[in-house]
This record gives C-alpha cells, structure tokens and sequence, in this order.
C-alpha cells in the first residue's frame, strides 16, 4: 500500500534530504532539520504522488488518504500536547505548499488553521492574552477566505483600513482584543454576504479546505507562468505541509523572521535577512510592514533607528546564528532560512538553497571552495549559466548626472531605463510594442509575474530586501527597488509623485538597483567589467570543459567584445552584415541591377577592396584563432530599396531609370524567400560572387599574417547545401582563387571549405556531402524552420499555446528540439564521421548560447558551439556542466 504522509518533529522525522522529489523541497529539509536535531515545530508532509494522483482523478484522493492525515494529526498533537479540533486544548496548524523546486510565493499557504469561534477562547486562555488570539482569528478568515472561499483580501483589507480610519489609529499592532473581535464579526459577515452561507467552523472541514486549495494552487496561472520561465515540469506537482503552528505575535518577545545565511545579493559571508517583532510571517513578505534588519551591523549600514534582533532578542539571535551555521555546513551552500520566535523561543520553519544574483552565486561558490566546503568541479556546477546575463546589464555611468527623485531598498542590482507603467499588463502589452518600461507597483504580489518578466525593471513603494518583489526580481535578473517609502503612486490617475515631481504613466524614469536610487529620465550607462569571482569561476570551468566556445560575429566590436569574454575564435561572420551601410549598398545594388557578368563584376571590383579590409581586421583582432566565414546567404532582394524616396534615391545615384529598379525588384520578388534564391543557389547562378569574397578573404589572410605574424586559417562556409554537386562547384572556384592569390603574392594560406547544415536534405546526405565538405556548422535556426516548418518570425502567435499545452516543451527557436532537431543533428555527426573522420563539428543558431542545447552537443561529440558575443560566458559555463554531467553519467 501507497505511503502518503511522513511525519517529522521532536528530533525525528520519516523521511530526509534526499527525498525532495516526493516531500517536495520544503518537506524534505523540515525532515532534514527535524533528523538534526534542531527545533522544528512538529507536522507531516502529504507527498507529491497524491498531487498527481489529484489531477489524474478529477481532483479526489486516495481512498486511504484521510485514514493516514487523521493518524498523523493524532501523532503531531501528541508531540504538541494538543488536539486537532478539541475546543479546550486546540491544536492549531499551518498549511503550506512545497514543490521539489522553489516556487516562492508562487502557490498557497493557509496559517492559524483549526481557530473557530470556539477555539479562539481556548488559545485566549491558553496564552494569557486575549489579543492575540483574535488577532490570529482574523488573519486565518482572511487567508482562508481569499486561498479557500474565493473571496478576495482587498474585502477584509477595506474593512481593515475603513475601522483604523475611524478609530484614528495607523498601525495593526495599534488595535486592541476589542478592536479585533469587532473585525472579526464583519469579516465574517463580508464571508456570508460574499458566499452566501457562513464561514467554515468545523476544523476538519478547514483542514481538507486548505489542502485541496494548496493542490489547486499548483496550476494557478501564476505557478504556471514560473513554471514556463523556470522549465518546472508541470508533472512534478507539489507537496502539501501540515505543520503545528508558532506564533510570532504573541507580544514583544515574539518575532518573525526571513535570514540568508549569506548576502543574496553581493555573496558576502555575513547574516542578512530581516524581521518583525509581534508579527507573523506574510507580514515580512508581503512588505505590509517595514521590517527590521537582524545584525547590528546591517542596521547600523542602512541608517536604521529600529533596533536589531541581535540586540533586542540576544539569546534568539545567537541560536539562529548556531544554526545558520550548521545547516550552511550541512547543506554546502548558502541557505534561505525561515524562523519564528515565540516567547524567546526560537522554531525552525523552512530552509533551502538561497536564491541569488550571478554576482552572488560567483562570489559563494568560489568562496566555499575556498573554505573546502566543496571542490573547484562542484563549484563549476553551483552557478547557472543562464544567470551569468545578469552581469551583463549595464550599470549608471558614474560622472552622469542623476536627478534623485526618490531612495529606496538595493533590492536586485543592475540599472534600468523605461517608461512608467503600473500594471502588469499595461507592461506585457508594452513589450509586445517593443518599448521599454519600469513596472511601478505599491508592492507586487505573485500576480504580477508576467509584468515583472516583461519590464526592464521593478520599482515598489513598500517591502524590503526579501519582498515578493525583491525575490523574484533576483531570481529574473532584472534591477529592483523596493521600500521607496517616499514615493505616491495612483495606478488609477496613472501618475507618480516624488520629490515634488508629478511624474505620469509613459514618462521616463531610471532605477538603479546598486544603489536603490529611482532617478528622472533616462540616465547614461556603462557595460559592465567581469573580474575576480568571475574569472576564478570561468578558468575552472574551462578546466574541465571539452567542446570549445566561439562567437558570432562580424565587426570589429564584436569580435573584440567576444575575444574579452573568452571565445576562442569566430564561428559565424556573416558577410551579408558587412553590405548593408555608406558606399557599400550601392556597390551590392549596381551588382544587382547589371545586365550581364561583366557588370556584376564591375560593381563587385568596388566591393573587393572593402571586403578585403574588413576581413584583415577581424582576422588581426582574432590573433590566428579560427574564424569560419560564411559565403552571402540572403536574398539579393533584401538589398535593394523599399520605399519610393529609396527607389528614386537608388535610381539617381546608380544612372539607373525607376522603372528599371522597380522592374528588377520585381523580377526578384519572392512569396517564400526564406526557401528561395539564397546561399549556395546565389554562388551557382553567380559565381562570380564567391570568387570575390574568396579573393578578399585570402587577400586578408595573407596581409594579417604578416602583420600579426600568426598563422591564419580561414574556415570558408558555403550556405543552404543540399546537395553535394553544389558545394563541389562552389569549392572549385574557392580552390581555383585562392592558387591565383598565392601566385599572385608568393605566399600560399591554409584553408578549409565547409558547409552550413540547415536542411533536412544535406543532414540526411551528410556522409556524400562531407565527402567535399572538411567541416559542418550547424545552422540551427534554418533547420529547426525547415523541419518542423515553422517560420520563426510568424511562430510567437501560437507556440505559446504549443508549450503551455506540453505539445513542445520548450521553444524550439530558444532549446533546440532533440527529438526531432536534435536527431537530424546526430545523424548529420555520424554520417559525417563515417565518411570523413575527425570532421570539424560545430553549431552556430542562436542555440549555441542555450544551455540546454548546449548540453545537448555535448551528447553529439560537437568540437564547439558558437553563439552571441555576450552569451560567449554563458556557453563557457554551460559547455563545463554538460562535461562534468557526462563524466557522472559515464561513472554511475
């Protein structure tokens, strides 16, 4: 028979650490913490299986499910020496969710669960204080209410408000036992009117309540959301925590509390976190109350006149800091802790992997190494690839000048410029126009993390440094502010007042993230300068990293850009780039427009020595490493002009008539370019073409070298192979340039002809081709169009519902599709190697800066992956992990 729940408390728990797939992340290290001794309040987990057992069975549970809750009910009263909906010794209880991946704030938590208006007499009596029971009373009818019943908390927050307005009273913690029973009473009567019929009195009934809303909550659209930008499988599904509750508003010498054991933000080895006194958890959170900071000297540095918990609660702060140190030892990493103090007791209520920035996650998993709390290879594997972006954001340049219109809390760091916007859709919609906004909120809740993931940044008038907002702004990588107390926003006039500044939705604002600064209009930026942490972390993981990473690139800046982030020669040059600008275009466009050969090489004479130059300093700035350039791929349509003004600018300047050019312009038209006359088909109509680009590229060659007296070997790439006859006539006029460039200068350069992979065709044929072809690059974006025929221009109107619905589990533009893709890829390798061993492999699609992807090559035995100068780092990171996962598979 199925075991359901698993208990923990008083120094015992049924399951451990490593259990996390079927307690979920929080009921494994409440496990964990109970089997270490440590002071956990005593519950049990309802594991993951009857989750999915709960969808997979119209929402209902197993048969035997209550049987096992009601026994471990039975077993938690009795470590709590209370009983679950006994009315004179109630024991009460929290319930919370707990995926195997942190989910924060994601799904629903119901605390003080088991009050009635029976039992809140019962804890009066028991605790001496008649407040705080009803204050707890209420805190569990509006929870409920809104996670359970559906009725939403802005009800019981206006009844709240209305009540203080009247008694002229600003603080909760101002309203008196009276006060609350008055609250309550109209809180249930806003429960009646809402819904129709009281609210539920019966224990049981609220427990089971609570539970199935915790389930629910696992397929809201806000866990759905962070799930799609997280890659958590929906399948996963969630635990559901009963736990007995403690109380941290029991009076002064109760408190609250949320600590890192190491600084989120920056990795500094120091305690951080904050709390409330007299308060309970979701008033951290939810930034409804400005908290405290824990160390004396984290209050000391944010100019704080409230005191510490190292001050006001002494013996409490030491046990914590006993703790934070044993789980940090215990977990090898930095931990995120959640603790309450009840009447000078400290309880252990959760601890997990912390969320951190990239500069955080360096600078901690370097320095655990240091500390030999792990080794080099494992700290290789404690920093996400992805997340490296973060240091990549540009920061305020330090001699702009800032109009400071407000300061709040360095929540998440990095800058950011945009348009005020207060709503979360009004920040989606802006991003689908392609405009840039700061996301003003008064606090953000869970609700809003489709506008956080669409804004440049995040700005909040309430919370502090472990809000919602700052949480999961980290977790995105995107700059925050939290806490600008200063600041007045009304989201329904759309405007934002500060500093005497009315400043109105779709004006221009900037955020500073470093420093917690909120400055007016658009501020000048800097690029950021990776160091330290940084360079320690990259040169171990190039240590043990087998596939090489090079960049995408065709300038100068580029290929300085992906030199200074590592990238060990260029694997994409896209000549088309080179075309586009000055005296160029007009080259191009009087090539196309000529009559006969002897024209097009005209005009392609005048483009030779541009060519030439442009080649000789990419091939000096790249110091002899390799640089693989690809033949003109695009259409020669998409060089000609577009509107009547270019058309009859194009006509002028070239003596060519505008009947003329709109006639050529038409007689290249194409329904379908993409599938049209590009890449090689350009080289075979035109042959002409090739041998200019070859020319300038050997001409190069020969100049750099000498220059630079490194070697140069150009990797020469002709595009859209299918077939291998193309590619031969194409190699014979390369072969045939570069003999005449040796001739002509004495000094013979070392080449290799390539191909571009991205059709079906030249995957399937790939052992004919590489009987030509002395390497492969893998154009992953074309083959990923032409296989599953998808137009990535046109794909966004409804891959969306494709991934939601499980049809594709991911965007196969972002993660290449290995089932399909990704076959065609390992096909193309091994017919390759069969005909020609030690064939050079790469890709170059916008997949080579994926991790996923790139963990994928690493599986196909690609020589190297090639992507975008600023994801040079991330592939680096990425191509370590994937060799490191594959020596563990090897060795299991």
């Amino acid at each position: 028979m199925a075991k359901w729940v698993y208990t923990f408390g008083d120094g015992r728990a049924e399951g451990e650490a490593g259990m996390k797939n079927l307690l979920g992340g929080k009921g494994a290290n409440l496990a964990e913490m109970s089997n270490l001794g440590l002071p956990v309040p005593p519950g049990f987990t309802i594991t993951t299986e009857v989750c999915t057992y709960f969808y997979e069975n119209g929402q209902s549970y197993p048969p035997d499910l209550a049987a096992a809750v009601d026994a471990a009910l039975a077993h938690v009263g009795g470590l709590a020496g209370k009983t679950f909906g006994d009315e004179a010794n109630p024991l009460l209880v929290s319930v919370r969710s707990g995926a195997r991946a942190s989910m924060p704030g994601m799904m629903d938590t119901v605390l003080n669960l088991g009050l009635n208006d029976v039992t809140v007499e019962a804890v009066a009596k028991a605790a001496g204080d008649e407040r705080f029971a009803w204050d707890s009373y209420r805190r569990f009818i509006t929870m409920y209410s809104d996670v359970v019943l559906g009725v939403g908390h802005h009800h019981f927050e206006e009844a709240l408000e209305l009540y203080k307005e009247r008694k002229g009273l600003d603080l909760d913690t101002d309203l008196t036992a009276q006060d609350w029973k008055v609250l309550v009473k109209s809180y249930k009567d806003i429960v009646q009117k809402e819904l129709g019929k009281p609210f539920p009195q019966d224990p049981s009934e609220q427990l089971w309540g609570a539970i199935g809303a915790v389930f629910g909550s696992w397929m809201n659209a806000r866990a759905n959301k962070y799930r799609e930008l997280h890659g958590i499988p929906s399948s996963w599904g969630t635990a559901v925590n009963v736990q007995s509750m403690v109380f941290g508003n029991m009076g002064d010498s109760s408190a609250t509390g949320v600590a890192f054991t190491r600084n989120p933000s920056t990795g500094e080895r120091a305690l951080y976190g904050e709390f409330l006194i007299n308060a309970q958890g979701e008033d951290v959170v939810a930034g409804i109350r400005t908290p405290q900071d824990i160390t004396e000297a984290a209050r000391i540095a944010s100019g704080s006149n409230k005191p510490s918990l190292e001050k006001e609660m002494p013996a409490a702060y030491a046990e914590l800091v006993r703790i934070y140190g044993l789980l940090e030892r215990h977990y090898r990493d930095m931990q995120d802790l959640e603790f309450t103090i009840e009447n000078g007791k400290l309880w252990m209520l959760q601890t997990r992997n912390g969320k951190r920035t990239a500069k955080a996650a360096l600078r901690i998993a370097v320095e655990l190494a240091a500390e030999g709390l792990i080794t080099e290879e494992e700290a290789v594997t404690r920093v996400e690839p992805a997340a490296l972006d973060q240091l990549l954001h540009p920061t305020i340049d330090p001699k702009a000048e800032r109009k400071v219109l407000a300061t709040g809390l360095p929540a998440s760091p990095g800058a950011a410029s945009g348009e005020i916007v207060f709503t979360s859709e009004e920040a989606e919609e802006a991003k689908k126009a392609g405009r840039k906004v700061i996301l003003v909120r008064v606090e953000t809740s869970p609700e809003d993390i489709h506008g956080m993931h669409a804004a440049e940044g995040i700005l909040t008038t309430r919370g502090g440094m472990t809000s919602h907002a700052a949480v999961v702004a980290r977790g995105m990588g995107k700059p925050c502010v939290s806490g600008a107390g200063s600041l007045r926003v009304d989201g329904t006039a759309g405007t934002m007042i500060a500093a005497g500044v009315t400043l109105k939705r779709g004006e221009i604002i900037t955020i500073d993230g470093g420093t917690g600064q909120v400055l007016n209009g658009k501020v000048k930026m800097l690029e950021p300068e990776l160091s330290g942490e940084f360079g320690t972390l990259m040169g171990w993981a190039d240590k043990v990293r087998r596939m090489k990473v090079r960049a995408n690139a065709e300038t100068p800046l580029d290929a300085r850009t992906a030199r200074t982030f590592g990238a060990e020669g260029i694997g994409l040059c896209r000549t088309e780039h080179m075309f586009f600008n000055g005296e160029r275009i007009l080259a191009v466009r009087e090539m196309i427009l000529a009559d006969d050969e002897a024209g097009r090489r005209a005009a392609l004479a005048k483009l030779l020595p541009m060519q030439r130059a442009d080649f000789v300093e990419l091939f000096t700035i790249m110091q002899g490493l390799p640089l693989t350039i690809r033949l003109l791929d695009p259409p020669l349509h998409e060089f000609l002009p577009r509107t009547d003004e270019e058309v009859a600018e194009v006509a002028a300047s070239t003596g060519t008539s505008v009947a003329k050019l709109n006639a050529r312009a038409h007689e290249l038209h194409e329904f379908n370019p993409m599938l049209g006359f590009r890449g090689v088909r350009l080289a075979v109509a035109f042959p002409e073409i090739a041998e200019m680009q070859a020319r300038a590229i050997f001409e190069a060659a020969v100049e750099a070298g000498k220059a630079t007296g490194q070697p140069v070997t150009p990797e020469i790439m002709v595009p859209l192979v299918m077939t291998r006859a193309e590619l031969d006539l194409t190699k014979e006029r390369i072969d045939a340039m570069a003999k005449a460039v040796a001739r002509e200068t004495g000094v013979t350069v070392a080449y290799q002809v390539g191909t571009m992979i991205e059709l079906p065709r030249a995957a399937i044929k790939a052992g004919d081709i590489a009987g030509t072809a002395e390497f492969f690059s893998f154009g992953t974006n074309d083959l990923t169009q032409t296989t599953l025929g998808i137009s990535r221009d046109d794909a966004g109107s409804f891959l969306g519902s494709y991934t939601a619905k499980g049809i594709l589990p991911a965007d196969p533009f972002v993660t290449i599709d290995v089932e399909g893709v990704g076959e065609l890829v390992k096909l193309a390798a091994e017919r390759g190697r069969a005909e020609r061993p030690g064939i050079k492999l790469g890709i170059c699609g916008e997949h080579g800066g994926d991790p996923a992807s790139v963990a994928f090559c690493e599986t196909v035995g690609l020589d190297y992956v090639s992507c975008s100068p600023y994801r040079v780092p991330i592939a680096r990171l990425a191509a370590a992990q994937a060799a490191l996962a594959g020596r563990k598979a090897k060795s299991a």
